[in-house]
């Protein structure tokens, strides 16, 4: 079947137009919208299963994702949720504390993962520090210049002293931008296009300070461990090297100012 088709299956509804949602740069989701007037959001790709667990698992945990309408071979068909960028941060602190509560789970996933052409290593460990320095850092060893390389070599020795080896497993959501992050009038209402696994929630604290500047309610709201800006830029890290490779030189700089943060 066509996608057209496919869709006009799965919805009882002719499909009258299609438009590329504005997104990241790895994006590839279109705009359906049907002849009844219903809208939904289509993804096709290799990955979609696996996008689509994820997103079930977030709303397992309270956390509001789309909900899931189809996902089957290569096609991924989803809600679509109304989004004005009024960000009300307190509504995601809340669903970040469901998101984060304990998980009895090793560390990792029981599937690899990618941004694109840059696979994400997901190999299950008990210890969280030896996790992250052999899937989010020496990972990216042959594919960075040879000084990078030896600065990220010396962190992985250290890591067991900055990280904790066993914080309390929680539900990433992986790749928490603010464009995955969806607000409507000033109220959370979903978190788009995850990366999820298991991990120290701190990941996604970072993750969220690197193009984005959540208030200081937002973290008081969160009750991070003690000294959970000093970690920051170990996790910083992992996106930013994922960035140097997909999109070049220009994060070069940003990759060298966190491991000097870090005294590498």
């Amino acid at each position: 079947m066509t996608l057209r088709e496919t869709i006009a299956a799965v919805t009882g509804s002719e499909v009258s137009g299609a438009n590329k949602l504005a997104g990241g740069d790895l994006g590839g989701a279109l705009l359906v919208e049907l002849a009844d007037g219903g809208r939904l959001v289509a993804k096709h790709g290799p990955l979609v299963a696996r996008e689509a667990e994820m997103l079930r698992a977030i709303a397992a945990a309270g956390a509001p994702a789309p909900k899931v309408l189809h996902a089957e071979g290569e096609l991924l068909l989803m809600e679509h949720v109304e989004a004005d960028g009024e960000a009300g941060w307190d509504s995601l602190a809340d669903a970040l504390n469901l998101l984060h509560a304990g998980q009895e789970a090793p560390f990792g996933w029981d599937a690899d993962y990618a941004f694109g052409p840059v696979p994400i290593f997901n190999t299950q460990a008990e210890n969280w520090s030896r996790f992250w320095a052999q899937n989010r850092l020496l990972c990216h060893g042959e594919k960075v210049d040879g000084s990078l390389t030896r600065r990220l070599e010396a962190l992985a020795k250290r890591l067991p002293s900055i990280l904790p080896a066993t914080p309390p497993p929680a539900l990433l959501h992986g790749d928490l931008w603010g464009g995955n992050v969806l607000f409507n009038r000033g109220k959370l209402v979903a978190l788009i296009d995850p990366a999820c696994y298991i991990g120290h929630r701190e990941v996604d604290v970072a993750m969220l300070t690197l193009f984005d500047f959540p208030p200081d309610s937002f973290f008081d709201a969160l009750e991070l461990e003690p000294g959970w800006r000093e970690r920051l830029p170990v996790y910083r890290l992992w996106p930013l090297l994922v960035h140097l490779r997909l999109f070049g030189h220009a994060y070069r700089q940003r990759v060298k100012a966190e491991l000097g943060k870090l005294g590498f």
